[in-house]
């Protein structure tokens, strides 16, 4: 398949892509309850002659073609609990009831929506094209990304004996940078590990006015915070990466009533899995010595949740997409993309199946156009060229191993 053919097949299918994209970013849902999105996502994967197979809230399509490698190409297909405010006609307005109870506003900040509708444009591709390439096409679409359940969710309900083992897995995202109309590779670490907690610290209640009957949590508390700040400063080595964010502290109602309890939420980021660790056990033991010298009557609780394994490129795999990238996008539009501080689950997948794998990034902002982070109330990635370069990357980075001209 030439440059021209790839170009040509998405300009075939545009009007589909286009109209497909609008539909998932106006129908966002939260993670672990897309029903509906799953629902449209299989259906086009029937539609365009794949094979789909359920697994733990998501799908796999699989398209055989012969003898020859088999490529995992991963995309997600979560929102978020953010009300948009982008002023775009196919703005979201939708609203879900999350596990809570709570209803919420649902939209789709993180590019979900564009990873899907790219990843059916490459699927799509691929089944138009079978005499351009050969092997086995797998087109994972997961849930609850945003939560770090999806992909280990599609794990445990068996994903290893559901589908053809692959040899390499794909994934990407859509980013701030570079501009729209590129995309960036690297090898090693790309995305963090991360880890979310919340610890609990157990004081005792008393009036205002009579502190020393009490142990106030929120002194306490206070200067666990406070300790927290030089953990990365003078625990981790300079030459790794480390971040540990505070972002939410909450205890008491009312000024006079010195609480019984005090509750932190708190963010730990790294590049490896060590520093994530020592980050862990700094927060605990810093936590455990406050509470001691407060004397506290109990110990502080800590609850481990949301994840995320480190996302670290396989160096031949990454170079082999790259130089396919730039086969088919030119070279000036593949550039090297700095490691991300983001944290992503995509990693659990091939992990699990003990598969090298690579994982990129997709410039979503035109040059000069106003950019907002991902997880932003106002980040919308610019609708074209990002969907067309996404869908040429994915597709190139399939055929660096599916093409005929590279087996």
């Amino acid at each position: 398949m030439s440059l021209v053919d790839l170009k040509g097949n998405i300009e075939a299918f545009k009007d589909w892509q286009e109209a497909l994209y609008i539909h998932l970013h106006q129908t966002p849902e939260l993670s672990m309850q897309e029903t509906e999105t799953l629902k449209r996502i299989t259906q086009e994967l029937e539609d365009i002659g794949y094979e789909p197979v359920q697994v733990g809230g998501g799908v796999v399509g699989v398209l055989k073609n012969g003898e020859g490698p088999t490529i995992l190409y991963r995309a997600d297909f979560d929102g978020l609990p953010v009300k948009e405010d982008t002023g775009y006609e196919y703005a979201s307005t939708a609203k879900q009831v999350d596990r809570s109870g709570v209803e919420q506003d649902v939209m789709h900040a993180c590019g979900h929506d564009m990873h899907t509708a790219t990843a059916l444009g490459a699927a799509k591709i691929l089944a138009d094209n079978k005499d351009a390439w050969s092997g086995t096409y797998l087109a994972l679409f997961q849930p609850g990304e945003e939560t770090a359940e999806g992909a280990q969710s599609m794990v445990d309900d068996g994903l290893l004996d559901k589908i053809p083992t692959p040899d390499v897995a794909i994934g990407s995202h859509v980013l701030t940078a570079p501009v729209s109309g590129k995309v960036g590779t690297t090898a090693g670490p790309v995305l963090s590990t991360a880890a979310s907690m919340k610890i609990t610290i157990h004081g005792k209640g008393s009036h205002g006015s009579m502190p020393h009957l009490g142990i106030d949590p929120v002194v306490i508390a206070s200067s666990v915070v406070m300790r927290l700040q030089s953990v990365v400063a003078r625990e981790i080595s300079p030459f790794d990466f480390g971040v540990l964010t505070v972002g939410a502290f909450q205890s008491g109602s009312k000024a006079n009533i010195i609480p019984a309890s005090a509750e932190l939420l708190l963010n730990i980021r790294a590049y490896k899995d060590e520093v994530r660790d020592h980050i862990i056990d700094a927060i605990k033991r810093i936590t455990i010595a406050e509470c001691e010298a407060a004397g506290t009557e109990r110990e502080p609780e800590f609850e481990l949740f949301d994840r995320f394994p480190s996302t670290i490129n396989d160096e031949e795999v990454n170079a082999r997409i790259t130089e396919s990238m730039k086969k088919y996008l030119g070279e000036d539009r593949v550039v090297q993309l700095d490691p991300v501080t983001a944290s992503e689950d995509f990693s659990n997948v091939p992990r699990a199946f003990g598969i090298p794998y690579a994982y990129y990034g997709v410039g979503g902002f035109l040059e000069g156009q106003p950019t907002y982070p991902n997880h932003n109330p106002k980040f919308l990635p610019a609708l074209q060229p990002t969907l067309t370069t996404g869908t040429e990357a994915a597709a190139a980075a399939a055929l660096a191993y599916l093409g005929k001209e590279n087996q």
